[in-house]
């Protein structure tokens, strides 16, 4: 079997055993917990509806209304700045669905502007990521030069150490930045972070949500937009690190299968009795040649068909 088909099939089985490892582990910590608070909010409305003689009806349009009127702490969503944030979210494919379209024309338009925008997005953010890695790469070859080392060229393993070293004091900065102006804790707004910068954008936990953010604290939100488009650009830098590692992998694994491929049809084709290699027809029985299946055969082949052509006529005549 091919190295390129194991690894996929490896690939396949450590993705699905990562899964069943993270449900069990998620299992064990929020099954509980969950059970818990259900029984605390259930018990929670019991006493509301009890207490204040309100029917389910009444209950259920004061969720609605409470849960309509959330978005609407942080400011108009639609004006300039809330849709500026939102834009970049969809194009950053973030997702955190704190405001989303409600016109037909609002979610047509979404959806077009998401088809030209995430393609964009992903190229600029790759194309920012690679001139990272180059600059990282200038910077630790200065660097290694200064302190003497022998080996001056950034490896890859030097790369993602620069890359992740960044990457951890944009979550850190950012984390510090969030827990001050939202009221968060410190490991929410890293939590947050982590999970805007990775693009799960869960919509647990988003910035700009209260005190009219969006209209009486321009600097704030400018600096959370500088802060998902830079750290998304750094984010990038890592994962195309990653992916040129692996197609690195992958290009060896090509080399290392395309002899043996040679060596198979070679095989094959010497059971009768004229072989072409690179387009020549070479007739078998060179003179001190051990094996037409080396690597350096189709090198050869042109070379050995003009020096022998007499063998190969003399061959298919015969037959």
């Amino acid at each position: 079997m091919k190295r390129q088909n194991v690894r996929t099939l490896s690939l396949v089985v450590c993705t699905f055993t990562y899964l069943l490892i993270g449900a069990a582990v998620f299992d064990a910590l929020e099954s509980e917990n969950e059970r818990m608070r259900w029984e605390f909010l259930s018990a929670l409305r019991d006493g509301i509806l009890k207490k204040y003689n309100i029917t389910n009806e009444d209950y259920k349009m004061i969720e609605i209304v409470i849960i309509e009127n959330k978005p609407h702490k942080a400011g108009p969503q639609w004006k300039f700045a809330g849709a500026f944030y939102f834009a970049t979210v969809v194009l950053a494919m973030i997702g955190y669905g704190h405001s989303t379209p409600v016109t037909i024309g609002g979610k047509a338009f979404c959806m077009a502007y998401a088809i030209v925008g995430i393609p964009l997005g992903l190229v600029m953010f790759q194309s920012i990521g690679e001139r990272l890695n180059k600059f990282a790469s200038v910077v630790i070859k200065r660097a290694k030069r200064y302190f003497g080392c022998h080996q001056t060229e950034a490896t890859e393993i030097n790369l993602m150490m620069a890359t992740g070293m960044l990457s951890s004091v944009i979550i850190t900065t950012g984390a510090a930045m969030f827990s001050r102006y939202e009221g968060w804790s410190y490991f929410d707004s890293f939590y947050y972070c982590f999970v805007t910068l990775t693009t799960i954008g869960f919509g647990d936990y988003v910035a700009l949500q209260n005190d009219q953010a969006l209209i009486h604290k321009p600097g704030y939100v400018a600096l959370s937009l500088v802060f998902i488009l830079f750290g998304l650009a750094v984010v990038a830098a890592s994962i195309n690190l990653l992916v040129l590692r692996f197609m690195t992998m992958n290009a060896e694994d090509v080399r290392r299968d395309e002899p043996d491929d040679s060596h198979d049809s070679c095989e094959q084709a010497l059971n009768g009795d004229i072989v072409a290699l690179n387009g020549k027809i070479l007739a078998m029985g060179f003179p001190d040649q051990t094996s037409i299946c080396s690597c350096n055969c189709l090198a050869h082949s042109a070379a050995m068909a003009s020096q022998f052509p007499s063998l190969a006529l003399a061959k298919r005549a015969s037959v």
